[in-house]
């Protein structure tokens, strides 16, 4: 069978490299690069990608031996149809290695083409690590290889107010962008790298704060030859990925002509505050699977896609969203009632097959963030409890029953099966301590009175709460789960 270069020309990669992006794994190959490549196939932006390996050991040589092109299939649901695209990208000019070669790096820096950064180094990459020097090669952490490269394009440009650069670091924690900014300045200041470099990082460049939501699965090592033959070519890199992306970027709209993403069919949002979009994602999407998935393992589900094609469980995520979360977002309803409906379509995506227990991991902390900030508006703003959500935080706590013919950490569903529970040691403990009890009444005290697992708050300070919960905790030791739901979306 040909390669992907017998087939396919570099239409893009000899554009100037403006954008320089750390990282080369699946998830920026599949959403950045694929949104950049699709403004340059539009005809909206001409500009190649430079990738630069954060870590030693990276796909530099393969993305090099494919002269940076590569094969983005995504696949999902759309208008009820299920739907699978191939976009071939082809503006990455060439990957290279600071660890190799760390002069190349430099002369990017001095590059009068470049203008953006785009950054995933995983959530620990954007972290602060003492001991190091602007003179290393490289500096060993992200942010100490941005102070250096910064440092280094100051002085090639001598401090030139728009020689700054715009970064879009897409890494999953909080003000990405704040914090890299922060990291940098420290390293700037302890580093002694004077009071007029310091003054540049601040006035000529951005770092913006961004949100990314895109599920991409990667590599298709078991479904290589179905690929290859409707392709027509072999593909090294390619990419699977959902169709749904969004990226919300929070930074002035006039920095949204340095990279047009967002006139292209890719879902890019420039706001002035992200924060209700992280909220509408966490609420909706993140709290829906953690709010759901509980109860449909308990009742015999494995995978998302199978609660999806269970009229009962549809119905009562539906109740959930769009009665008891959507109306705790300052957002126009008719957004989050959109972006509900996406996210029903992406629980629903036949190509993905999502295990429930994979995503049970650590589900205590994640009710916690995810569904009770909705749970405790709701019932603030009601003042009446959301019956949905309520029997979400019991299933929690049946999730977490220990059987002790099983073994350790070790739980039974309905249907006599076993799964391991999986959490941090204290929780488990927790949990196992009071179930030895066995009385669900006392059961659901000790746990909404817990305020470790609740950001320090007694939850049986709240109205009705309590009884409501060991009140569907008591009616999960005895009857089936389908009817429980029925029951409360009736």
């Amino acid at each position: 069978m040909k390669q992907i270069t017998e087939c396919i020309t570099g239409a893009h990669n000899s554009y100037p490299e403006k954008v320089l992006q750390f990282g080369e794994g699946n998830f920026l190959r599949a959403f950045a690069d694929w949104m950049i490549d699709t403004a340059n196939s539009s005809g909206v932006y001409q500009g190649s990608i430079v990738i630069c390996q954060p870590i030693e050991q990276g796909l530099k040589d393969m993305i090099n031996s494919q002269h940076g092109i590569y094969t983005v299939a995504m696949r999902g649901l759309e208008n009820g149809k299920a739907e699978e695209r191939f976009h071939q990208v082809t503006s990455v000019s060439r990957c290279i290695s600071p660890y190799e070669d760390y002069e190349s790096l430099l002369e990017i820096a001095r590059s009068s083409d470049l203008e953006v950064v785009i950054s995933n180094t995983t959530e620990a990459g954007i972290c602060y690590q003492e001991g190091m020097h602007v003179c290393d090669q490289p500096p060993v952490s992200f942010p100490g290889k941005v102070t250096a490269f910064l440092y280094e394009r100051f002085k090639a440009f001598r401090g030139a107010a728009d020689k700054g650069l715009l970064f879009l670091p897409v890494e999953l924690i909080d003000n990405n962008g704040d914090e890299l900014k922060r990291i940098v300045l420290q390293h700037a200041q302890e580093w002694e790298l004077g009071a007029e470099f310091i003054a540049w990082i601040n006035k000529a460049n951005v770092f913006a704060n961004t949100l990314v939501d895109r599920i991409v699965t990667g590599y298709p090592r078991d479904q290589l030859d179905y690929f290859f033959e409707k392709l027509g070519y072999s593909d090294n890199l390619i990419t699977t990925c959902e169709l749904f992306n969004l990226w919300v970027i929070e930074a002035d709209k006039k920095n949204a002509a340095t990279l047009p993403i967002h006139e292209t069919a890719a879902n890019v949002i420039w706001t002035d505050n992200v924060k209700p979009y992280k909220k509408r994602k966490v609420r909706i999407l993140n709290g829906g699977h953690t709010s759901t998935i509980l109860a449909a393992y308990l009742a015999g589900h494995d995978i998302v896609l199978e609660l999806m094609q269970d009229e009962i469980f549809v119905g009562f995520l539906r109740k959930l969203l769009f009665e008891e979360v959507i109306p705790t977002i300052d957002l126009p309803k008719d957004e989050l009632e959109a972006f509900a409906n996406d996210v029903l379509d992406r629980f629903s995506n036949p190509y993905i097959k999502h295990k429930l227990l994979d995503i049970s991991l650590n589900s205590c902390s994640k009710f916690s963030v995810r569904c009770l900030p909705s749970l405790l508006d709701y019932a603030e703003t009601n003042g009446k409890l959301p019956e949905a959500l309520t029997f979400s935080f019991a299933a929690l706590i049946q999730f977490y029953k220990p059987d002790a013919t099983a073994g350790e950490n070790t739980g039974r569903r309905g249907d006599g099966t076993t799964y391991p529970i999986r959490d941090d040691k204290q929780v488990m403990e927790f949990f196992s301590n009071i179930w030895a009890t066995e009385d669900t009444a006392a059961i659901t005290k000790a746990t909404l009175s817990h305020k470790d697992f609740w950001n320090g708050r007694d939850l049986t300070e709240v109205p009705g709460l309590e009884e409501r919960v060991a009140y569907y905790l008591e009616a999960l030791q005895s009857r089936k789960i389908p009817e429980i739901i029925t029951e409360i979306t009736a």
